[in-house]
């Protein structure tokens, strides 16, 4: 994992940098950006996502991140500014439960570079520190070979097979679902 050093960023989430990305609060201003990504993402997300693809969508996104449910974070990069990917944790129970499920995408041409890594580093920092979370659950349909790549090496568990899980695309799509807990995380 490269270096890390504090941000002083407005639209930071409060979260760390790392050399490359930083994570910023979804917003409003990136909404333009936001849809050229999806748009040039499409070939990329396949059948794996849906990303927010209207401004009518992209500003229900922005209303669920408010909730306190849910914490959202765009990636992007620290030399340019330009938006990477996202990250979600969304469904956040707390009680005895302190629980969320992870959900990221990537946008093109920075997928396959290291970047969502950085950034998913980033949120789980949040997530297990600032949130304070005990467990992170990431659903991942068992195709997505990059993806279930990326929450290996952040040190997730395949706890079992969820049939059916998520409708994506108009399709109901069996998922893998994987677990990180804040005491593993924090082992790291």
């Amino acid at each position: 994992m490269t270096s890390s050093r504090s941000t002083t960023d407005s639209r930071s989430t409060g979260s760390r940098t790392t050399l490359r990305v930083r994570l910023e609060k979804p917003n409003i201003d990136r909404e333009e950006e936001f849809l050229a990504a999806e748009r040039c993402s499409r070939k990329l997300h396949a059948t794996w996502v849906s990303a927010p693809a209207s401004p009518e969508v992209y500003r229900a996104f922005l209303e669920r991140m408010r909730r306190p449910s849910h914490r959202g974070h765009f990636v992007c990069r620290r030399d340019n500014d330009q938006l990477v990917g996202v990250v979600n944790v969304s469904e956040i129970v707390r009680g005895a439960f302190q629980s969320g499920y992870l959900g990221y995408y990537a946008f093109h041409p920075h997928e396959g570079q290291g970047l969502m890594t950085e950034g998913l580093t980033l949120a789980l920092e949040h997530a297990f520190g600032t949130l304070g979370l005990h467990r992170l659950e990431a659903n991942i349909q068992p195709e997505n070979e990059a993806s279930l790549r990326l929450v290996k090496s952040l040190g997730f568990r395949r706890e079992g097979l969820s049939r059916r899980y998520l409708k994506i695309h108009g399709r109901w799509r069996d998922h893998e679902r994987w677990a990180l807990l804040a005491e593993e995380w924090k082992a790291r």
